[in-house]
């Protein structure tokens, strides 16, 4: 759909939901791809399905808030791969606290990872787009990163940094050929992330979030194929002219 056959991607927290979801839409369209992960066996069985649409994959063990790992890396999957046209920062985690319940040790952890990790792989990927004159980033935000949401301090805090990291990389590379959006998903299903936050909204006696599809214009809560979609037409040259966004994928949920 989009003529991006033969290009080929860097995807971080590729193992499952929309990483997964992410890694097997570029396969689809013929992206060879490098999948970073920290889980072995999801990151395993992605693999394999992207390989079955026929795109070469090197799939690494991760972590992204270790800079010298993703370094290292970033440079064997570079050469199995011949480069990286689009990187896509995806990995992240979450858990649910205020900032009278968060310490100074689970806040650095999510920053380490939803903040450090986009910058750890960018730095990773920009040398080789700035030699080619050309490269396209997605970041996946989050609603979250828009507004606040209770009891989501580090989470929502990391967000928000992710939408200032893509402006202000979006308005550094421009004049190198490189672009820079990010994706901001509302509710997401059939994730690590959303079977999490509801295991946690069961302990404190909340409901699922089932029952707020009725609050999305749209009438249901998102899949990780719709986040798909948005990042494969962002990494396209479809989206040639677009930099320095942050589109929402939320259903209508949120709207600025």
């Amino acid at each position: 759909m989009y003529e991006i056959s033969g290009r080929s991607a860097l995807i971080t927290g590729a193992g499952l939901g929309i990483g997964r979801s992410i890694a097997l839409r570029l396969a689809a369209e013929g992206v060879n791809l490098a999948l970073f992960d920290l889980h072995e066996s999801a990151l395993g069985e992605t693999a394999g399905l992207a390989r079955s649409a026929g795109v070469k994959v090197a799939a690494h063990v991760v972590d992204v808030s270790d800079a010298a790992a993703v370094d290292t890396a970033t440079a064997d999957a570079g050469t199995t791969l011949g480069g990286f046209d689009y990187l896509v920062n995806n990995a992240a985690i979450s858990h649910r606290n205020s900032i009278i319940e968060a310490d100074a040790e689970h806040f650095g952890k999510v920053m380490s990872v939803n903040v450090w990790g986009v910058f750890n792989c960018s730095k990773a990927v920009l040398p080789g787009m700035l030699k080619a004159g050309r490269g396209s980033i997605v970041n996946i935000s989050s609603w979250a990163g828009k507004t606040a949401l209770p009891q989501y301090f580090a989470y929502c805090t990391s967000k928000f940094a992710v939408i200032g990291m893509t402006q202000a990389m979006a308005v550094d590379l421009g004049q190198h050929g490189i672009r820079v959006n990010a994706v901001c998903p509302g509710i997401i299903m059939n994730t690590p992330t959303r079977d999490m936050a509801e295991a946690e909204a069961r302990a404190r006696g909340l409901p699922p979030a089932s029952e707020r599809a009725k609050t999305v214009p749209m009438r249901r809560l998102g899949e990780p194929e719709d986040v798909a979609n948005c990042v494969a037409f962002l990494l396209s040259d479809q989206a040639d002219y677009l930099t320095g966004q942050s589109i929402n994928a939320t259903g209508g949920l949120w709207t600025n």
